[in-house]
């Protein structure tokens, strides 16, 4: 029998975040460049991959791509893997990821530099289970089915709350789906609990379809980040224009903080979520992030989880994250681990 999801989640079956770990391979509008829409004034193009929803929405809802002294071509993906893989190909310039995609493309030696990041609320990154579901604990999935995206920042914030409680992924039964088919998965009963972030966390959560058993809160870092291709930032005009965007992108986050109704309309219309869980998932997550730099605790929290992934073997190879960062864009930004903003309780909580 073919199975149909709830009408308030089929929005979610079409998204996939930029922390999700599996290539789902999908580009619209070309990769570098190719068939994207332009903004700004010159002859230098910066070929930038985004997300529905994502770099682009929020820098014009802002105002940020009004005075541009460059060109922007976007490509859109539908995950960060696939966005990777353009900026390893030099099909892409910069793009913005989770803090784990970074992690598995430098693991397959993929050409890539991160230069930015921003600190965020971990809440979003939560371990779902149903509102009837007997689990109270993390201690309590022992046993138990949860799905998760491999290789996402889910997968590590699973591991990483199951070692906090003392168990391990040989403890339970990891199911590995993306969204969408964790999504019907677990409306279902088909698996026990669900491994996911934001706005999937939100989505559930108002829709009054489950409750968060744990969430990312001290064991995940927060951070999402900038990645850029080596060979644009070796050219003198590129790597000038990226400094300008990542700059613009950091004002953009303000605006977003300081105008989440506004910000809520822009996203819920660009990516089909109803408003009120837009809404959420940005006082949840995405409006809480501040820009802060590429210090040694960042680059450490990143080495932890490469660490992770290869004593697991999920990774190919052992890595030293370091030598993928470039701290050039730097400036005068706080450190990684400042606290992130916070709008006080959120509707679904």
């Amino acid at each position: 029998m073919k199975r149909v999801l709830p009408a308030v989640l089929l929005p979610l079956a079409l998204l996939l975040a930029a922390c999700s770990g599996a290539s789902s391979g999908d580009v619209s509008g070309g990769s570098g460049g190719s068939g994207g829409n332009t903004d700004g004034k010159g002859s230098l193009t910066l070929n930038v991959g985004d997300q529905k929803g994502g770099s682009e929405a929020v820098l014009r809802a802002a105002g940020e791509l009004d005075d541009l002294p460059y060109q922007v071509s976007w490509s859109t993906f539908t995950s960060g893997p696939p966005m990777l893989e353009a900026v390893n190909a030099g099909a892409v310039d910069i793009g913005s990821v989770g803090n784990t995609p970074p992690v598995f493309a430098a693991g397959a030696d993929s050409k890539i530099t991160v230069v930015a990041a921003t600190h965020g609320d971990s809440r979003g990154e939560a371990i779902l289970v149903r509102k009837d579901s007997p689990l109270k604990r993390t201690t309590d999935l022992r046993g138990r089915s949860v799905a998760v995206a491999q290789g996402s920042s889910a997968h590590y914030q699973l591991i990483a709350s199951l070692k906090k409680a003392g168990l391990t992924l040989d403890d339970i039964k990891v199911t590995l789906l993306q969204p969408a088919d964790a999504l019907a998965a677990f409306t279902s009963g088909k698996v026990d609990a669900w491994a996911v972030w934001d706005p999937y966390t939100s989505q559930v959560l108002h829709g009054g379809r489950g409750r968060v058993l744990t969430d990312g809160r001290g064991v995940v870092n927060g951070l999402n980040l900038q990645v850029a291709a080596p060979a644009a930032l070796k050219d003198k005009e590129k790597a000038a224009a990226i400094g300008d965007y990542v700059e613009r992108l950091r004002r953009a986050q303000d605006w977003v903080f300081e105008h989440p109704e506004e910000w809520a309309k822009v996203w819920a219309k660009d990516t089909g979520l109803p408003y009120e869980v837009a809404l959420d998932a940005v006082k949840l997550s995405y409006g809480t992030r501040v820009p802060v730099a590429l210090d040694q605790a960042a680059i450490d929290s990143e080495q932890d989880i490469a660490d992770t992934f290869a004593e697991l073997k999920l990774i190919p190879r052992r890595f030293d994250f370091a030598t993928y960062v470039d701290d050039r864009f730097n400036k005068d930004l706080p450190p990684s681990t400042s606290p992130a903003r916070s709008y006080g309780k959120v509707s679904s909580r």
